[in-house]
């Protein structure tokens, strides 16, 4: 079982967040206090993500983003060894249950191409029923709305953990 804390964050430019934590309005915070526990909480979310969810992942570099994702690929059955693709830009994983599509978007500095990579690849990972887990999401400059937002972010007893849920597109 992971710490829940109380504290007050707004991930991934949600305005509307009140900066309550109840579960019914911004989302769930945990204390991480090793990356151990930041892998705990991904294995826990993928169990608990639907299918072809897309997963924001913000927070300073060493946050814990990457060990997050490799967390979740174990939660979603990957055995092979997950890395950043920061170089790579998109790693995929067809051997998940769903399938997994990791982004790291740090490298791409200008929003229409990080936007261009992620609208290419979010259309394969839907045609793939998969999940896409995309770092540095803040390089994008497309509103996701029915996307799910985790911000990890530094903490003196580790790192803070707040996962938002996805908001509902204006009408």
């Amino acid at each position: 079982m992971l710490p829940k804390a109380n504290v007050e964050l707004n991930p991934c430019r949600d305005a509307e967040a009140s900066g309550s934590l109840e579960p019914d309005s911004t989302g769930h915070v945990w204390v991480l206090e090793t990356l151990e526990m930041t892998r705990a909480l991904g294995r826990m979310l993928a169990k608990q993500l639907p299918n072809g969810a897309i997963l924001l992942l913000s927070g300073p570099l060493g946050a814990g983003k990457t060990s997050f994702v490799q967390g979740l690929a174990e939660g979603l059955g990957i055995t092979e060894p997950i890395t950043s693709p920061t170089f790579a830009l998109a790693q995929h994983y067809p051997q998940g249950t769903p399938q997994l599509v990791h982004l790291d978007l740090y490298r791409l500095e200008q929003p229409a191409s990080a936007d261009e990579l992620f609208l290419q690849e979010e259309e394969e990972a839907r045609a793939a029923g998969a999940l896409m887990a995309v770092e540095w999401p803040e390089r994008l400059g497309l509103d996701l709305p029915e996307a799910w937002c985790l911000n990890l972010r530094h903490h003196d007893k580790g790192r803070l953990a707040q996962l938002t849920l996805p908001r509902k597109a204006s009408t």
